[in-house]
């Protein structure tokens, strides 16, 4: 009787620990990378913060309300934290099938746009009713590393030939990059060249390509050059690039006011809320701009916890790359990663003024409705390529 009351205590548990084997990856299934999560969201809490404290002043001359931008842009943050958690429980391979409906229906929005009234001198954006606009190179953007992830997955053992290698990826972005010339959107373009060339770096392209492209390049430069008028523009622009204060009130004024606000801020900053060059001497503090306000305003100190916010966003995507299943999420977590590294890059170079004036916004940071929501659920899409690496691991 006790040996049957013990084996029966033995079974109860060695059920319970079969139970428990079962449950446990169940409690896991489907774990997102919670760092990368909780990186986003800091850079989205430091935003928001730091657009209020930039735009305050600018909102309250031209709308007559402090909150003007802010209150948009907290719904604009809400929008994408719902794309965020819909795009990280998407299983992502569904955007392998999905990536040329989605590279032509961005080809249609990048036509409709030219199209569309002009603001500024350029068109960027499609106007909807209500106020409403959509920019569609943010689009074009996801577009573009989606079908390349697509490509680069199919045509892997393929990658250093010139016919799978080359041919492709260099039509996709001669389309994308023509039509957002005719805009003309010149930073966004060079962006997406640039994210198309490091994808295709990484996918496994021949270097000697490289080497072809940049030689094309200075060719077709030196031709462009040729053309009368072309040379003169082109030395104005890197003159007033080596030396703003040639023309203070003209050219040079956005990156005088922005070093300006730079100097003052030093090492610990002049404290939240207390930068002075955001008093309308910045033109639209909130857009292109802001990260000279985080410096006036919390110094070197400040603007360095940033900067290594955006490199432990970037270290932590690609570590989710490497995790990935298969090709298409390795690459897709890539692309989406370096987006965000190198716009911020990009922008805080134009900031300091390291390189000339290419009018492109700080990710999480600047004032902007399709470009917020669509990197918010971009970082959904990570999100869902690291959720898919814990499953299949477990």
């Amino acid at each position: 009787m006790d040996q049957a009351r013990a084996d029966g205590r033995n079974m109860g548990r060695a059920r319970k620990m079969r139970e428990s084997a079962v449950a446990k990856p169940k409690a896991a299934k489907g774990s997102i990378d919670i760092t990368f999560l909780v990186l986003v969201l800091l850079l989205v809490t430091f935003g928001l913060i730091m657009l209020f404290s930039a735009s305050y002043a600018n909102a309250y001359y031209h709308n007559d309300d402090s909150f003007f931008y802010v209150k948009k842009q907290l719904v604009w943050v809400a929008l994408g934290i719902v794309g965020l958690i819909a795009a990280a429980l998407f299983d992502y391979r569904w955007f392998n099938k999905l990536a040329i409906p989605i590279f032509v229906f961005t080809l249609l929005l990048l036509v409709i746009v030219l199209f569309m009234p002009a603001s500024n001198g350029a068109r960027r954006w499609i106007w909807l009713p209500g106020g409403g606009s959509v920019q569609p190179s943010e689009i074009a953007k996801f577009a573009v590393v989606v079908v390349f992830a697509k490509l680069i997955m199919a045509n892997q053992d393929r990658m250093k030939t010139f016919k799978y290698g080359i041919v492709p990826f260099v039509t996709i972005l001669a389309m994308v990059a023509g039509l957002m010339i005719l805009e003309p959107h010149l930073s966004g373009t060079i962006l997406i060249l640039s994210i198309g060339a490091i994808m295709m770096f990484i996918g496994g392209t021949d270097l000697k390509w490289f080497a072809v492209a940049i030689i094309g390049g200075v060719v077709v430069l030196g031709i462009v050059v040729m053309i009368p008028g072309v040379i003169e523009y082109a030395a104005s622009r890197v003159e007033h690039w080596l030396n703003p204060f040639l023309d203070p009130r003209g050219k040079g004024y956005q990156t005088i006011q922005s070093l300006y606000a730079i100097a003052s801020g030093g090492l610990m900053g002049l404290g939240l809320g207390n930068s002075r060059q955001k008093y309308l001497y910045i033109p639209e503090p909130q857009n292109d701009f802001i990260f000279a306000i985080v410096c006036e305003e919390l110094g070197f100190v400040g603007a360095a916890i940033i900067i290594i916010l955006f490199a432990l966003l970037v270290w932590r995507g690609f570590v989710i790359a490497m995790k990935a299943r298969d090709k298409f999420g390795s690459m897709l977590a890539v692309g989406l990663t370096v987006q965000v590294g190198l716009q911020a890059l990009l922008n805080i170079a134009v900031v300091t003024n390291t390189i000339p004036n290419t009018g492109i916004s700080l990710p999480f940071f600047s004032y902007g409705g399709t470009s917020l929501t669509m990197l918010l659920a971009q970082m959904g899409v990570v999100l869902s390529v690291s959720r898919r690496a814990a499953l299949e691991k477990e």
